[in-house]
């Protein structure tokens, strides 16, 4: 990352447009690019020269947003994907195949889990999900011959658990493989999980990048610390020839900094497709902007509802990372000292029916299946994305009948405790 201090980055940083030039991010809404010869064209298929031939791969919109966020990661490189899945998928695709093995927190985010765990087994990558707050000596026991990579979430979805970002580094690395960190949640403005050890970080940019709820969308960043030829045997698809570049080692011609999202996007993006709209990148950008003033407005107004809540006696339990007491204080006072997140869950005394008629007096915050964007939202797992389960079924998965997922936006807190005060009044 540059000098600047982050909030000149969220404005300044990726595009630096010269004499003339627009002074917006331009959307360039074309599928194709135009070259005066074959021989131009040839260099990019070769990547023996940096430029755009079809959008399906790159895009120049999208190329200078994720500058931005990789400089605001203080990374190396970046690239934008349709989704964060699409981002978490290509994250660990691009490193773990067929007959592969990966290490993954068991408290992320369910879609993720069901990536992992049932989409791509399907593609014979095996998955070990370990506790994270498990001792260095057992998660080193996790590892196997064929290990390619550790991922977990900053602060997980819902769970709301904090991820031990060195410890799962220093593990990862003894080994010889790199820690992927989705850092969604908490975003670079609360923490920067490179500077603990983390070697790749992914966002969902549809939550707080975006900042609005606009625009679908994924973002990769490579720290370009991870040193891939020390461990080539490990990453062949990165230390070896790609025949389908012309015999490319992308390790050794991009080095250390560049290797990982090269592969990602002449491999993975050419052959999947799953690139971020111009337009959405457009929007995305937009949200940067006002990133660092709105996570500061997203923290206080989720801490101040937590506080609240936690001295509600229709209220039986709070989850927020944030809050003296919960049991990942001082881990997110460690790696977020500044804040947390917008994001907090907590129990209604009764069960699945108290939450459903308490969201059912809510007037101002909404019942979304989205989280963490400007305007604020809930959801009760158990009567919306889980309702076919019954409540054992929902505290086998961890989730618990009376979970309700609150999204602090940057409302007036005054009116959003008032609005939860009222609900809980007349359920």
């Amino acid at each position: 990352m540059s000098k600047q201090k982050f909030e000149t980055v969220c404005i300044q940083g990726g595009y630096k447009p010269k004499n003339g030039e627009p002074r917006q991010v331009p959307i360039y809404q074309s599928t194709t690019f135009k070259y005066d010869t074959s021989e131009d064209m040839a260099k990019l298929f070769d990547l023996e020269a940096s430029g755009y031939f079809y959008t399906r791969l790159q895009n120049p919109t999208n190329d200078l947003v994720a500058a931005k966020i990789a400089e605001m990661e203080g990374g190396t490189a970046a690239m934008l994907t349709s989704s964060g899945q699409a981002a978490n998928f290509f994250a660990v695709f691009n490193l773990a195949n067929c007959g592969d093995h990966v290490i993954a927190s068991s408290t992320i985010y369910g879609g993720t889990f069901n990536l992992f765990a049932v989409t791509m087994k399907k593609m014979g990558i095996d998955f070990t999900f370990v506790d994270p707050y498990i001792s260095e000596e057992e998660l080193d026991k996790a590892f196997k011959p064929n290990t390619k990579c550790v991922f977990g979430e900053t602060i997980a979805n819902p769970a709301l658990v904090c991820f031990d970002i060195e410890k799962f580094a220093k593990v990862a690395h003894k080994h010889g493989v790199p820690l992927i960190v989705d850092n969604t949640f908490p975003t670079p403005f609360f923490c920067r999980p490179f500077e603990w050890g983390a070697d790749i970080v992914t966002h969902s940019t549809t939550k707080y990048l975006d900042g609005h709820g606009s625009g679908v969308g994924g973002c990769i960043v490579d720290s370009g610390k991870f040193d891939w030829m020390a461990h080539a045997d490990k990453f062949p698809g990165l230390c070896t020839p790609d025949d389908s570049y012309h015999g490319i080692t992308y390790a050794e011609k991009f080095g250390n900094a560049g290797a990982f999202i090269t592969k990602c996007t002449a491999q993975l993006m050419r052959d999947f497709g799953s690139i971020q709209s111009p337009q959405n990148a457009y929007y995305l950008n937009l949200g940067l902007e006002s990133l660092a003033v709105r996570m500061e407005r997203h923290a206080s107004n989720a801490l101040a509802m937590a506080e609240y809540l936690s001295k509600n006696d229709k209220v039986a339990w709070v989850k927020y990372p944030g809050l003296k007491g919960d049991k990942d204080y001082e881990l997110a006072q460690k790696y977020m000292p500044k804040g947390t997140c917008g994001v907090l869950s907590f129990g209604i005394k009764g069960g699945r029916k108290e939450a459903e008629a308490f969201m059912k007096q809510l007037k101002i915050i909404q019942i979304e299946t989205h989280v963490a964007d400007a305007k604020s939202c809930c959801l009760n797992p158990a009567t919306a994305t889980h309702r076919q389960l019954t409540d054992q079924q929902l505290r086998e998965c961890g989730i618990s009948p009376e979970l309700i997922r609150l999204s602090c936006g940057i409302e007036h807190i005054d009116d959003l405790i008032a609005d939860v005060q009222n609900a809980l009044d007349n359920m």
